[in-house]
């Protein structure tokens, strides 16, 4: 019998081996570490701008082709669970995450020069466009498309979404145990890593219970409108939450999501249409890690942002989480960018970031795909189901 290696375990023995290693090693083997590391982040920044154009063109030119009020509630309902998640997670994060975490852990480690290993060189890689003109660019050119149903444009901008998306998935994902070695490999070097992975357990606990809270509002939103016992229908959808677990995939998950969703009541024609849409658009578990795990690097060193200032990434997190690609790790490598642009996260903040939500992603999964059999309900509900996609 084979057993696999999955992503998670590699990503904790990469965390053990290099907290280990970086706490004895000697300067010259910190600096391999940050060489590679350095190297590596570098390349990520150079693809972050082509993963955003890769798949939020395509995804806003696919989001066009649907059936005309169908397509407009699922979007709209899909967008508003995602911010509400997104708001839900900042303020259970500012509000409990203070207690527990001690802020300005990371602020010795900020300057490079006084506690970290340096690279051996430096090897730079400058994106062909920055964020946001990437963004600009991908909503342009997904509404145009949509628009004016360009055949070519369509096809060749999917094929450049496969193209992305095998880079993440046969270069990037594969090496991010080795990245994340390096960055808690020389953060040991540096003798900040206690402090820093304090972090792990509390945020961790935090998001599998804002992910329950955020379903429940979910499923009281579905059974309030379809007068239907909320925990009943919740229950209806528990299968699809622990294939979620076992998958990693909305995408996988589709055909347990679709018959435990017709199983709430909700019409067959409108699950059949919402629930492979959502898999794609609706991320409230992973906008509430994301929105979480942020918080809690920020607090790291020593800033705890207000809701004004939040306010914007939550939206444009929004977005993106469309851009999502379908691979483990998919919706934190899609918000790379704008925790960059909007955030001002650096290598070590990003690479804590990967950690953070790697390690429940499973869960993040879950969350949302269990959420869309309630998104599913509500939109029935207001298309009068039986009388769309007729």
């Amino acid at each position: 019998m084979k057993v696999k290696f999955g992503l998670l375990p590699r990503i904790i023995v990469a965390i053990a081996l290099g907290v280990l290693i970086g706490s004895f090693a000697p300067e010259w083997m910190a600096r391999i570490f940050a060489t590679f590391t350095a190297i590596f982040g570098n390349f990520l920044n150079f693809i972050v701008p082509l993963i955003i154009l890769g798949f939020i063109a395509p995804g806003i030119a696919q989001l066009g082709k649907g059936s005309g009020k169908l397509l407009g509630l699922a979007t709209f309902f899909a967008y508003a669970s995602t911010i509400a998640a997104g708001i839900l997670a900042f303020f259970a994060a500012t509000t409990i995450l203070p207690n527990f975490m001690e802020a300005g852990a990371m602020s010795g480690i900020e300057d490079p020069e006084k506690a970290l290993a340096t690279s051996f060189i430096a090897l730079d890689m400058p994106p062909v466009f920055g964020v946001m003109s990437a963004l600009i660019l991908a909503f342009l050119l997904g509404i145009g498309m949509a628009s004016t149903g360009s055949k070519t444009m369509i096809s060749f901008f999917e094929e450049f979404q496969a193209i992305i998306e095998k880079t993440i998935s046969y270069v990037i994902i594969p090496l991010l145990p080795f990245h994340i070695f390096g960055i808690f490999a020389n953060m040991a070097y540096g003798g900040a890593v206690a402090k820093i992975l304090s972090l792990f357990a509390v945020v961790f606990v935090l998001i599998i219970i804002l992910h329950w809270v955020m379903l429940m509002l979910q499923y009281t939103a579905a059974g309030t409108l379809n007068k239907k016992n909320p925990m009943r229908l919740l229950k209806t959808m528990l299968p699809a939450y622990f294939t979620a677990l076992g998958t990693q995939s909305s995408a996988a998950t589709i055909p347990v999501t679709v018959r435990q969703a017709r199983e709430t009541g909700a019409n067959e024609k409108v699950v059949d249409f919402a629930v492979p849409l959502f898999a794609t658009i609706h991320l409230s578990g992973s906008t509430i890690t994301i929105v979480s795990c942020s918080i809690g690097v920020l607090l790291l060193t020593g800033d705890l942002p207000s809701f004004s200032s939040f306010l914007p990434f939550i939206f444009m997190l929004g977005v993106t989480m469309i851009a999502a690609p379908g691979v483990p790790g998919g919706a934190v490598m899609a918000a790379i960018g704008l925790l960059e642009a909007m955030l001002g996260f650096d290598p070590t903040m990003i690479a804590l970031m990967i950690a953070l939500y790697l390690a429940q992603d499973s869960f993040g999964t879950a969350a949302n795909v269990t959420g869309d059999g309630a998104l599913a309900m509500i939109v029935d509900r207001f298309t009068n189901g039986k009388k769309v996609l007729q």
